[in-house]
């Protein structure tokens, strides 16, 4: 059941990125160029993304546990730290050279192009990276 709601989600999400044409790095770098071509159906998208989320989450978090686990997994960090700015600014960066976030370059795959696969791939050497650097900082204050 839990693989199979996972998958109706993510089919759902692609969906949804590939019609708002969200795939498309030439329409999210155009919402960057704010003084040329500049777009603005990427406020839209999120806009709704928002609008639905908010809304979803009343309705959810009224329940006393989800459909399909024990309890609720709900993030409880509330530090705004340098490891924060620093992934949300990499993050930021790599949306704006590529014109790719990690949620539309998966579904984007189905396109078939080099370039979205080259994107994936570098997705997956950063997290492998970023994991190494995690656990050599754990060993270190380990034997601290």
């Amino acid at each position: 059941m839990r693989l199979m709601s996972a998958f109706l989600v993510g089919l759902v999400f692609g969906v949804g990125i590939a019609i708002s044409g969200m795939i498309n790095p030439a329409k999210v770098l155009n919402f960057f160029d704010i003084t040329g071509t500049w777009d603005p159906s990427l406020i839209f998208v999120m806009g709704g993304a928002l609008v639905t989320t908010f809304v979803g989450y009343r309705f959810v978090l009224r329940r006393d546990k989800p459909m399909i686990e024990e309890r609720f997994q709900l993030p409880t960090a509330r530090d705004i730290d340098a490891r924060l700015i620093g992934g949300a600014a990499v993050f930021g960066i790599g949306w704006g050279i590529a014109g790719f976030c990690p949620g539309a370059a998966v579904p984007a795959l189905g396109s078939g192009k080099v370039e979205v696969a080259g994107f994936v791939a570098a997705l997956l050497a950063g997290l492998w990276v970023a994991r190494l650097i995690q656990a050599k900082q754990a060993d270190r204050r380990a034997v601290a």
